[in-house]
């Protein structure tokens, strides 16, 4: 059975006229049509008992074909009204919907009632995230093997990063660098903003890259991914320019034995918050534990962030095929952060990184 068939049959056995999908990676996951439509309408309309369509921009409409897509594709031009002709070819199929499904945290409510504008009363009471959610989680060997590409090149941009580490230069120049070297290669788009930060900066964990200068005797994070073929990388990097102090490099040795343990144990059988634990004990046993402020990992794929949370409270049951970050981090204002992760898959009796790069403390500069 397709994707496209599994949601099919979900749609029938929950009695939903239609599933409405508009989340642009879900819509690549189950046609292989990748776009950020913007502003603009990208849709996935599926029917319990009839050929699906997409919904989307004019000027994405010949893109959609060559990808081998082999249902109907409506384009509307931008001084259309989308919801009107989206209801057109739903009416034209003899549907009147009384039950629509959405993956409701990914369609504003400005864009639910405007579609349900265009029917008599349609409940928009079914929610599929969950099913699509479980679908994407387990990964093909397919899906692996560009895991694994994107992977390669999270450790080329590494590489390219460190050196790029030089006193008196700036967090932007490294990240220049890096990127520059990338797209030498081909790899033109990054999975979400590369981030370095040096010294007491690295202590913000989602702070961005800016003109701090990196300074002698000190930690510089590194956090950056690739995109190869749809697919991402994620991994981090705590490096050293000159010597850090002793507190440093204690927060360092701790966040790596927290990291290299919990990889270690990952394995089907443990739960997500099982191995969020493993890492958690390590970090508060050395007294660190109220600057480990967020989850162990979370999931990827075509996605820099997936379902499921690698956390306190989560139950779910580590199989093969489950793709997550293992990221431990101990950040402590003014002095500074430390974070190391890999992302793995889960192996029959194990699991395996997509990224090589050493986590043993590296000096840079």
């Amino acid at each position: 059975m397709t994707k496209l068939e599994q949601i099919q049959q979900w749609t029938a056995e929950h009695h939903a006229s239609m599933t409405y999908l508009s989340n642009p990676k879900t819509i690549q996951y189950l046609t292989g049509f990748g776009s950020d439509p913007i502003e603009r309408v990208l849709a996935l309309v599926i029917f319990p008992d009839q050929d699906p369509f997409i919904f989307a921009p004019a000027l994405e409409v010949e893109v959609i074909k060559e990808t081998g897509w082999k249902f109907p594709v409506v384009g509307y031009l931008d001084h259309e009204n989308p919801w009107a002709m989206i209801a057109d070819q739903v009416k034209q199929r003899h549907v009147n919907p009384e039950h629509i499904a959405l993956e409701k945290g990914q369609l504003q409510v400005a864009r639910m009632e405007a579609l349900a504008a265009q029917f008599t009363s349609p409940r928009f009471d079914l929610d599929i995230t969950s099913f699509i959610e479980r679908m994407r989680l387990i990964k093909s060997e397919e899906e692996i093997k560009k895991l694994e590409i994107a992977g390669k090149w999270d450790d080329f941009a590494f590489e390219h990063g460190f050196a790029a580490v030089k006193a008196g230069k700036t967090e932007q120049s490294a990240v220049a660098e890096l990127q520059y070297a990338l797209m030498k290669e081909g790899i033109m788009e990054m999975s979400f903003g590369s981030l370095v930060q040096a010294g007491a900066h690295a202590a913000e964990p989602h702070g961005a890259t800016n003109d701090t200068k990196f300074a002698n005797n000190e930690l510089v994070l590194f956090d950056l991914g690739t995109v190869y073929d749809g697919y991402i990388s994620d991994a981090s990097r705590t490096v050293a320019l000159g010597t850090p102090t002793a507190k440093q490099k204690e927060i360092y040795d701790v966040c790596l034995e927290a990291q290299l343990t919990a990889q270690a144990a990952v394995k089907p059988g443990l739960t997500a918050a099982e191995l969020d634990k493993i890492a958690r004990d390590i970090i508060t046993k050395a007294g660190y534990g109220e600057y480990f402020i967020h989850r162990l990992g979370h999931g990827m794929g075509m996605s820099d962030h997936e379902f499921p949370s690698i956390m306190e409270g989560n139950d779910l049951v580590l199989e093969p095929g489950m793709c997550f970050s293992i990221e431990p981090g101990i950040y402590i204002p003014g002095v500074a952060g430390v974070r190391i992760e890999d992302c793995v898959h889960v192996t029959a009796d194990g699991s395996l990184p997509f990224t090589h790069t050493s986590k043993e403390l590296t000096y840079v500069g």
